[in-house]
């Protein structure tokens, strides 16, 4: 999130933005990642318990993917446009769930929306909070196709390193003190 851990709400949808997979697409994306028969031959897969051609699920994760980084760039543009700082975004460690919800078929438009779930300072990154993401994708139908949990970092703006971390932290650039303290040990 390109927002201050302090200034993100929980429970707010943040849109990402709609694609529509085309059929060629989805075959180019299924011959290069997933060569599976009902991502790459039209003729296999309609006599398939799938009635077709379906996008590969990480076809379907990738766009989304690909929809939140440019959305979250925008809301970075957005507030230097107002003159705003915006926040630090951080790695992720992990995705939680993710779940294939209904197959995505070629002309589907799917529609992405992030959503904060919970959030709370890290307890293993002084400086940063963990965030606990809602990643949906529906249909044209309204039909939920894609659902995940990740979790993420984000700086926090007012953050002050207590003493004793920050003392510790210098300690450690002092070359050869780690040595000499593993010694006494």
């Amino acid at each position: 999130m390109t927002r201050w851990f302090e200034d993100i709400t929980v429970g707010e949808p943040f849109p990402l933005g709609s694609h529509t997979f085309t059929e060629a697409e989805i075959l180019a994306f299924g011959r290069d990642y997933d060569p599976q028969y009902f991502h790459v031959d039209r003729a296999a897969a309609a006599h398939s318990h799938f009635g077709g051609l379906i996008a590969s699920g990480w076809h379907t994760v990738l766009v989304g993917h690909r929809k939140m980084v440019d959305a979250l760039e925008a809301e970075e543009q957005r507030l230097r446009t107002l003159g705003q700082q915006p926040g630090v975004s951080g790695p992720s460690p992990g995705v939680n769930t993710m779940e294939f919800k209904a197959p995505v078929r070629p002309g589907d438009t799917v529609t992405y929306t992030l959503i904060v779930t919970s959030k709370r300072p890290s307890n293993s990154i002084p400086g940063w909070g963990l965030l606990i993401n809602s990643i949906d994708a529906v249909n044209q139908h309204g039909e939920r196709v894609y659902h995940a949990e990740v979790a993420s970092f984000v700086k926090l703006r007012d953050y002050r390193m207590p003493l004793r971390l920050a003392i510790a932290g210098a300690l450690t650039k002092i070359p050869g003190l780690g040595k000499l303290l593993a010694q006494r040990s």
